[in-house]
């Protein structure tokens, strides 16, 4: 747990100031192709002479900005989706349904290369592909709670006593399902990762010559025999990542769990 927290604290320590470093992840040096780590770069160079080490550190830039953008976005459409379908009821969650339906009928990493493919590479359109595709998680597991809860006395007080529906979302039915909704968000964070590095390794993502994970791992596998640290550098990066985020919201998961705190 602690080694876990350790790593995502690097990694977004690495991830906020990566842009105010003194490093030129796009500088071309000729006269290091292929060089192994040394001294004065402990990850070596690419195949261009780029400084792995600064590439490794922007594509960690670009790794937390694209997961905690489209965790907020698809957390955010999600749950309010969930919610509000839940707590109405009838059409408008009859409706809400047969769309998650929907979504859930395509595979998320095919639809997610859809949606990049149909947007175009680049940032801001990888996070909004990986929200449309993400938030049907969100939406059925706060669909799910909040109709277990919606009949308890406190809901129906407030709804005798003249309080808005919008209100009650947030005031009353919200903070009592935002110990799985955390859960959910934090499983999501590893997903998120893992996609938006399969995507820029299939060339959906981040475009050359900025730096991304999954663009240095393609590019490094034309010498992988030659040049292993190329791959081995954003391989580990990312592996590590996404173990740490697994054991975060494991623990959180268990820490968060009522039934196993009364045990």
């Amino acid at each position: 747990m602690k080694w876990a927290i350790a790593i995502l604290g690097l990694w977004a320590l690495c991830a906020v100031t990566a842009p105010w470093l003194p490093i030129d992840p796009t500088r071309i040096d000729l006269t290091h192709v292929l060089a192994p780590p040394a001294l004065d770069n402990w990850l070596g160079w690419d195949d261009l002479g780029r400084s792995v080490w600064a590439r490794l550190l922007m594509g960690a830039h670009v790794s937390f900005l694209v997961a905690v953008g489209v965790v907020v976005l698809s957390s955010m459409v999600g749950v309010f989706c969930g919610t509000f379908a839940a707590y109405v009821g009838g059409g408008w969650d009859l409706l809400a349904v047969r769309i998650m339906d929907v979504f859930l009928a395509f595979p998320g990493i095919l639809l997610a290369i859809a949606m990049a493919g149909v947007l175009g590479p680049g940032i801001d359109n990888v996070i909004i592909a990986l929200g449309t595709v993400g938030w049907v998680g969100y939406a059925r597991l706060a669909r799910t709670q909040v109709l277990s809860i919606k009949h308890r006395d406190h809901v129906q007080a407030a709804q005798a006593l003249g309080v808005r529906r919008l209100p009650i979302l947030f005031r009353h039915l919200l903070p009592l399902i935002l110990s799985p909704l955390i859960v959910e968000a934090t499983a999501g964070i590893a997903t998120v990762v893992t996609v938006e590095a399969g995507l820029s390794f299939l060339g959906l993502g981040v475009q050359p010559p900025a730096a991304s994970w999954g663009s240095m791992i393609r590019d490094g596998t034309r010498y992988l025999l030659v040049a292993p640290h190329l791959v081995l550098a954003p391989g580990i990066a990312l592996a590590l990542v996404v173990l740490a985020v697994n054991l975060l919201g494991d623990a959180l998961r268990d820490h968060l769990d009522v039934r196993a705190v009364h045990k």
